[in-house]
C-alpha cells in the first residue's frame, strides 16, 4: 500500500489533483519518497485514495513537467534526485518580520497625515494641458493603418521618429546631428544608465543639483564629485581642480537655482573639454528649456560644439507632454557611435512604436510647437499669478524671489528664515507639498537653508491666489515652533 503523509480532503476548494501534487511534491523534497522510486501506477493510486484515475494522472503530469518525477515508457514514472534548497536562515524571535510604524502614546491614536491641498513640488505638469484629442486622433490613425507597428523597431528608436526630433532639435535647440546619433529611450535616467560605462571616468555634477542623475551615475559605477554653482552655473575653476572627465550640467536652466549658464561660461565649459579630445565630455541635461518666458533660450552646448564635439545632449518629453509618455532621446557625438553600436547592438527599443510614431507626426505635423505656445502661455500666467500672491502675502523686504524665467519653479528666500526642518513640518501640517533648496545640496552639507523651491506645474490656477497666505502661515508656524520647541 502507498500511504500519503496528508490526506486528500474533497471537501477543500483545492482540487484533488492539486493536493495529491503538493502532498507528493512536499514528501520528495524531504526524502521520504527517495530518488530512484517506482511510483505506483495510475489505476492502483486512484484505488487506494478513493479518487479518479484522471486525479492521479493529473498530479504525476505537473510532478514531472517539474522535475520531480521521469516517465519511462512501458515501466512508469520513476522519483528524480531531488537536491533540497539550503535552510533559511531564522529570523531573530525580537525582529519584527516589517518595519514598524511609530506608535503613538498610550492611549491616544496616531494622528492621521494631512491631505496634499497644494502641490508644490518640482516634478508636476498639468495634465489639463495635455493634447488628448490630437494625440488620440494621431494614435488611432496609426493603430488602424500601420499593424507593422506591433513588430520590433530599431533599438535606437523609429527613424521617423529621430528624424523629426533632429529637425526641431536643429531649429528650435540649435543642436547639429543626424538622426543616426539620435537615441531614444524611456526616460532620462535609463539613457543615463547606458552612457554610463561608454564614459572615461570620474564625472562632476552640480550642487546643489539633480540627486537622480548622481545616483544613476554612481549606480553604474561612475565615481561622482559634487562641484558648486554660481550666479552664472557650474564653477569652471572647481571643475579643472576636480579631476574629473566628465561634466554633467544644466545649462539652460540650473536645476533647482533656475540659474542659465551664460555665453562666455559656455564657451569655457567647453575649452575645458577641447584641451583633452576623447578623454573629456559634457553631459548636456537641457531641462526646461521649452519653458522660457521672457526672452529665446541659448542655443545648446551641443550646438555650439557642432556634431562630433565632446557634448552628449539629453532631453525628455516628461516635461512637454506627459511623465507618463516615457520618451527621451540622447544625441552622442558622433564619435562614440562606434563604441555604443558594440555595446547595445543586441538591445530592444525600451519605447512603444505606436507611441515614437504618435510623437513623431505630432512634430512633424506642427503640433508639438503650437502644444509648446500654448503650455508658455497657461504656465506664465500661472507664474505670474503665484508671484503675485507671493508678494501680497509678505511685506517689503521678507521675501525674495528668483529663478522667475525659464522652467516650471521658482526659489523664495525667506528673510530672518527658521530652520528648515520647521518649515518643512510647517508645511506638512498645512497640507502643502514642496521641497528646500537644501533637499537638492548633493554633499549632504546642506548649507543653503531658508529658500523653497516651489513648483507651479500641477498647480491649479485657482489655488494660487491662496497659496501666498498659507505659505506666510507655514513661516510663521515654523518660526513659533523653532523659538518654543
Amino acid at each position: 500500500m502507498f500511504h500519503l503523509t496528508t490526506a486528500l480532503d474533497a471537501a477543500s476548494a483545492v482540487p484533488l489533483y492539486e493536493q495529491l501534487y503538493q502532498s507528493l511534491a512536499a514528501e520528495m523534497r524531504a526524502g521520504a519518497i527517495p530518488a530512484g522510486t517506482r511510483m505506483p501506477g495510475k489505476r492502483r493510486l486512484a484505488a487506494e485514495l478513493s479518487v479518479s484515475v484522471n486525479t492521479v494522472d493529473a498530479a504525476y503530469q505537473i510532478l514531472a513537467a517539474e522535475g520531480y518525477l521521469e516517465p519511462k515508457e512501458r515501466s512508469g514514472f520513476y522519483v528524480q534526485e531531488y537536491l533540497a534548497l539550503p535552510p533559511r536562515p531564522e529570523r531573530d524571535p525580537g525582529t519584527p518580520a516589517k518595519p514598524m510604524e511609530p506608535e503613538a502614546p498610550a492611549g491616544e491614536a496616531a494622528p492621521p497625515s494631512p491631505p496634499v491641498r497644494y502641490d508644490l513640488s518640482t516634478r508636476g505638469v498639468d495634465p489639463a494641458l495635455f493634447p488628448f484629442r490630437t494625440w488620440a486622433r494621431l494614435q488611432k490613425e496609426l493603430l488602424y493603418s500601420s499593424p507593422e507597428l506591433l513588430t520590433h523597431g530599431d533599438a535606437q528608436g523609429d527613424w521617423e521618429l529621430r528624424q523629426a526630433l533632429a529637425d526641431y532639435l536643429e531649429e528650435y535647440r540649435g543642436v547639429q546631428c543626424s538622426p543616426q546619433q539620435i537615441v531614444v529611450g524611456a526616460g532620462l535616467e535609463y539613457l543615463l544608465g547606458l552612457l554610463a560605462p561608454l564614459l572615461p571616468g570620474k564625472a562632476a555634477v552640480e550642487t546643489p543639483g539633480y540627486p537622480r542623475a548622481k545616483q544613476v551615475l554612481e549606480n553604474n559605477g561612475v565615481e561622482c564629485c559634487c562641484l558648486p554653482v554660481d550666479e552664472d552655473g557650474l564653477s569652471i575653476e572647481e571643475l579643472s581642480r576636480s579631476g574629473a572627465s566628465v561634466c554633467y550640467v544644466t545649462p539652460s536652466h540650473q536645476f533647482p537655482t533656475g540659474v542659465t549658464m551664460p555665453a562666455g561660461r559656455r564657451a569655457e565649459l567647453l575649452h575645458w573639454a577641447a584641451k583633452r579630445p576623447g578623454e573629456r565630455y559634457i553631459i548636456e541635461d537641457d531641462y526646461d528649456s521649452e519653458f522660457r518666458f521672457d526672452t529665446r533660450p541659448l542655443p545648446s552646448l551641443q550646438g555650439m560644439a557642432g556634431a562630433d564635439g565632446p557634448v552628449v545632449y539629453l532631453s525628455t518629453c516628461s516635461r512637454s507632454l506627459a511623465p507618463s509618455i516615457r520618451i527621451a532621446y540622447m544625441v552622442l557625438p558622433e564619435h562614440l557611435l562606434p563604441a555604443w553600436w558594440k555595446t547595445y547592438r543586441l538591445y530592444a527599443s525600451t519605447v512603444g512604436r505606436f507611441e515614437q510614431q504618435t510623437l513623431a507626426r505630432f512634430i512633424t505635423e506642427g503640433y508639438f510647437t503650437r502644444h509648446l505656445a500654448r503650455e508658455r502661455v497657461a504656465y506664465k500666467a500661472r507664474r505670474d499669478a503665484l508671484t503675485a500672491a507671493l508678494n501680497a502675502a509678505f511685506a517689503p523686504g521678507q521675501l525674495r524671489l528668483a529663478g522667475l524665467h525659464t522652467g516650471l519653479h521658482l526659489l523664495a528666500s525667506l528673510k530672518n528664515a527658521p530652520p528648515d526642518e520647521a518649515l518643512r513640518r510647517a508645511a506638512e501640517a498645512e497640507g502643502v507639498r514642496l521641497n528646500l533648496l537644501s533637499d537638492y545640496d548633493l554633499t549632504g552639507a546642506r548649507h543653503q537653508t531658508g529658500t523653497l523651491v516651489l513648483g507651479y506645474g500641477s498647480l491649479d490656477d485657482a489655488a494660487c491666489a491662496s497659496v501666498g497666505q498659507t505659505l506666510k502661515r507655514v513661516c510663521t508656524a515654523a518660526r513659533e515652533a523653532s523659538v518654543n520647541p
